[in-house]
């Protein structure tokens, strides 16, 4: 079962109802867009991030991962895969990393503190690259990476764990004995290869729903301790 863990979520405990907002037009959108506006306006984690100035709602995730498994500890080296647009980033400058580095296919905002490089990680010399700007071996390796939905559920899921594989591949190849990763899956169960690699690779493996997380959502995080390199 997932862990429920992490911040209270935004409004305070046991408060009022938050009060619902409506479009003021539909014109010109499609019911996909109406129902990502209205989400959207109504999601108090999004009101709450513009609030203390994070770049997205998916800081609060990490957050409460953090705060349940401590994986930013002060001067740790931490990747950033799928970074865009850089909340993961924040996050882990913010909780004491001495150096973050992120990657993304689309471009970024630069960010006082981080490295932000465009390009794809199984690139020819990108992991090389990446280690050269971290400056050594990393100590966490952060992906928030998904692919677009297409509303099939099996399609999606192994989309989704394709992309939690290559990210588990170049954590694999960066990360410090001892190291940390962390990867988006979807609710039905990490694929058994997958989840048997890392319990061969990390001491612990955890599957977690953090509160920012919606709850129509299917998305999980799995959080991976204490990295064994090969022998």
């Amino acid at each position: 079962m997932p862990d429920n863990s992490g911040a209270t979520p935004p409004g305070g405990r046991g408060g009022q109802r938050n009060l619902s907002v409506r479009l003021r037009t539909a014109a010109g959108r499609s019911p996909a867009s109406q129902r990502w506006l209205r989400r959207q306006l109504n999601d108090p984690f999004v009101a709450q991030a513009k609030t203390e100035g994070w770049r997205s709602r998916a800081a609060f995730k990490l957050i409460a991962l953090d705060d349940r498994y401590h994986l930013l500890g002060n001067g740790a080296r931490v990747l950033d895969l799928g970074a865009a647009p850089g909340s993961w980033s924040q996050v882990a400058l913010k909780r004491g990393a001495a150096r973050v580095v992120g990657i993304d296919l689309l471009p970024m905002t630069p960010m006082p503190g981080a490295v932000f490089l465009q390009g794809d990680c199984r690139e020819p010399d990108m992991l090389a690259r990446l280690v050269q700007e971290l400056g050594g071996a990393a100590d966490v390796v952060l992906s928030d990476m998904a692919p677009n939905t297409t509303g099939h559920g099996a399609t999606d899921h192994l989309r989704i764990v394709a992309l939690a594989e290559i990210a588990l591949e170049a954590a694999i190849a960066v990360l410090a004995p001892g190291g940390a990763f962390v990867a988006k899956v979807f609710q039905g169960g990490t694929e058994q290869e997958l989840l048997a690699l890392l319990k061969t690779r990390f001491a612990a493996v955890h599957h977690a729903k953090p509160p920012a997380s919606r709850k129509e959502s299917s998305e999980l995080y799995v959080v991976a301790t204490g990295f064994r390199p090969a022998r």
